[in-house]
């Protein structure tokens, strides 16, 4: 049997952006599909986990990205503090092959971490990384970018509050902020498991990187990625990491 084809550029949506198996439209949500949060859909450790929490969701692209990657029996939350971005959150889930998997709720996370009576095997964010003050053009923007709405010190202290014993904790942020978050987690009492230096170009330094911290110890996993050869073509790695959602590579 023949097997059906990619839809061709010219009739992909314009409101959003089009995986294999799902789209994620994005017109609505301050914070666009972009390459930070592919990075951490698709990178998450997920082996034996059970229940999964996604940390100001946005769009929803994280969880989708997870839920294509777990089995049918893990359970995903999906908090997200503005309202416009969790209703499209919400629409995308429902439009998604895992609407009984994911569940979008509009709301922050540290009231959700007060009433939470579940734990979860992992949890994930693309949190804010600038400092009010800051600002660009658009307040939706700044209020997804900026701190101002959830420091690092209380997301860490919301997410020690809702994962499991040896549960893992991941996020995606700009090389800068990663290193002061590494630092402030560990005065914390998290343990660093796994640490991903991501760089645009093999001879560049890297300019993001991708951690898992956890409350229990263990041995550290560290590596390194180029998304892109010096010839400007995607990169090897990057292709594999992102072969099962990528229409076009």
């Amino acid at each position: 049997m023949s097997q059906p084809q990619p839809p061709a550029r010219a009739m992909l949506r314009k409101d959003g952006f089009t995986f294999k198996q799902f789209f994620v439209a994005h017109d609505r949500c301050a914070m666009k599909v972009g390459t930070d949060g592919v990075l951490l859909g698709a990178w998450a450790p997920v082996a034996g986990v059970r229940r999964i929490l996604d940390i100001g969701c946005g769009s929803g692209l994280i969880a989708l990205m997870l839920a294509q990657r777990t089995a049918d029996d893990v359970s995903i939350d999906a908090v997200e503090l503005e309202r416009s971005a969790a209703a499209q959150a919400q629409e995308n889930v429902a439009a998604s092959p895992w609407a009984h998997r994911i569940a979008v709720h509009a709301q922050d996370i540290v009231s959700w971490s007060e009433q939470a009576e579940k734990r979860y095997s992992l949890i994930v964010s693309n949190p804010p990384f600038f400092t009010p003050g800051m600002a660009s053009a658009s307040v939706e923007r700044d209020t997804a970018r900026s701190t101002a709405t959830l420091d690092h010190p209380t997301l860490l202290r919301c997410a020690a509050q809702l994962i499991e014993e040896e549960g893992l904790f991941c996020v995606v942020l700009p090389a800068d902020a990663g290193e002061k978050l590494i630092a402030l987690a560990r005065a914390e009492g998290w343990h660093l498991r796994y640490r991903y230096d991501v760089a645009p170009y093999a001879q560049r330094p890297p300019n993001r990187l991708v951690l898992g911290f956890s409350p229990a110890a263990g041995e550290l996993v560290q590596e390194r990625l180029a998304i892109r050869d010096e010839d400007k073509s995607y990169s090897a790695d990057w292709l594999s990491l992102v072969t099962d959602f990528y229409l076009f590579r």
